[in-house]
C-alpha cells in the first residue's frame, strides 16, 4: 500500500504546483499596474511591492519562467505520473481500465484544480496573492535565468520591457466605469472629463469680448463714474487711457465703491487700479488656471497678436468650465444647413 500513497501524493503534489504556478501568473497578469507603481514608490513601501513592480517591469521574462514551472508539473508531472500509475497498477493486480480511468481522472483534477479554479482565485485576490508570492517568483526568476536567457535570444519579444503609461481617452473611460460601479461618485467623474476639455479650450474661447467688457476711463473721478458704478455689478473693470487699447490698469468694484463710501469721489479710477496682467488670446485654459494660482489677482486682460485690447477674462471662467456650467457660445448660422 505504500506505492499508492506514494503515488496519491504524487498527484496532490504534482497538483498543488501547476494550481500555484496558474494562480500566480493570472495574479500577476491581473494585478493593477498603476497600483503597484504607487505602492512601491510610497515612503514605506508595502512588502513585496518593489520586488513586483521589477517583475511587472520585465513582464515576458516572468511570465517565461512560470510558463515552465507551470508546464513542467503539467507534462512532466503528468508523465511521470502515468509511468507510475502503470508500474503500481500492474504490481497490485489492477484491471486494465483502472489506467485509463486514472488518466482521465488526473486529466480533469488538473484542468480542475490546477487551472481553472487557482486562475479564478489568483483573478480575484490578485493583488495580495501577487505580493506575497513575488519574493519566491524573483528567487525562481535566478534559478532559471539561464534558460530564460537562451529563450530571450531565441524569442526577442521576451525582453520587451513592460512601461506603465495611459492617455486621456483611457483615463475618460477608466472614470466613466468608475461611476458606473459606483467607486467614484457622478460628479467627480464628469469633473475629470472637464479637466481635459481645459486643454482644447483657450482665453479667446472663455473671455468677455472688449465690446461687453466693463471700462472706465482713467482719468475720470469717482463723481463722475458714480452713476456707472452703482448701475454694473460687474467685480473689475478696465482702466482705459487716452490711446487707443490704452490700458492703464485694473479695478476692482470693492476698491472704487469703498473710496465712495470714504469721501474720496475726488479720485481717479487710474489712482485706485491694481497692476494689470496680459495674457494672448490662444493661451490655453489651463495654463491660465494655473497663472490665477500663483498670481491673486482675480483679472487678466486678454490681447491679440499685435498687442491689442480685445477681452477681460476671469478665474471664474476657467473654474465654470471645471464646473459644468459653461456653454460654448452659438453663432449665428452655427449647426444650420445650407
Amino acid at each position: 500500500m505504500n506505492d499508492i500513497v506514494g503515488l496519491a501524493v504524487l498527484v496532490v503534489v504534482v497538483i498543488a504546483g501547476s494550481a500555484l504556478a496558474s494562480g500566480i501568473e493570472a495574479a500577476v497578469l491581473t494585478v493593477n499596474p498603476a497600483r503597484v507603481h504607487e505602492l512601491a514608490n510610497r515612503p514605506h513601501p508595502v512588502r513585496g511591492a518593489r520586488r513586483l513592480a521589477q517583475l511587472r517591469q520585465r513582464l515576458g521574462r516572468t511570465l517565461a519562467v512560470l510558463v515552465i514551472a507551470n508546464n513542467g508539473f503539467n507534462i512532466f508531472g503528468s508523465l511521470m505520473l502515468g509511468g507510475l500509475a502503470a508500474v503500481v497498477f500492474h504490481r497490485h493486480d489492477f484491471p486494465e481500465v483502472a489506467l485509463p480511468l486514472f488518466s482521465v481522472g488526473l486529466t480533469v483534477l488538473v484542468i480542475l484544480l490546477g487551472e481553472i479554479l487557482p486562475k479564478s482565485m489568483g483573478s480575484r485576490f490578485a493583488m495580495p496573492v501577487a505580493l506575497a508570492s513575488a519574493p519566491a517568483l524573483h528567487l525562481l526568476s535566478q534559478l532559471n535565468l539561464p534558460l530564460v536567457l537562451i529563450l530571450e535570444r531565441l524569442l526577442p519579444a521576451i525582453t520587451a520591457e513592460n512601461e506603465i503609461s495611459t492617455d486621456e481617452d483611457e483615463i475618460r473611460l477608466l472614470a466613466k466605469l468608475g461611476s458606473q460601479k459606483g467607486q467614484i461618485e457622478a460628479d467627480e467623474a464628469a469633473m475629470i472629463a472637464k479637466v481635459f476639455q481645459l486643454n482644447d479650450l483657450t482665453a479667446r474661447d472663455l473671455m468677455v469680448p472688449r465690446v461687453a467688457a466693463p471700462s472706465l476711463s482713467g482719468n475720470a473721478t469717482l463723481e463722475q463714474l458714480r452713476s456707472e458704478l452703482l448701475a454694473n455689478n460687474s467685480e473689475w473693470w478696465v482702466v482705459l487711457g487716452e490711446e487707443v487699447d490704452e490700458v492703464l490698469s485694473v479695478a476692482s468694484r470693492e476698491a472704487l465703491l469703498t473710496a465712495l463710501l470714504k469721501g474720496n469721489d475726488h479720485l481717479t479710477a487710474a489712482a485706485l487700479g491694481e497692476p494689470v496682467e496680459f495674457v494672448p488670446e490662444m493661451i490655453r485654459a489651463d495654463r491660465l488656471l494655473t497663472g490665477f494660482r500663483r498670481n491673486s489677482t482675480g483679472v487678466r486682460v486678454v490681447v491679440d497678436e499685435f498687442g491689442g485690447f480685445v477681452g477681460v477674462i476671469g478665474a471664474e471662467a476657467v473654474l465654470a468650465v471645471l464646473a459644468g456650467w459653461w456653454r460654448r457660445p452659438q453663432f449665428a448660422g452655427e449647426g444650420q444647413g445650407p
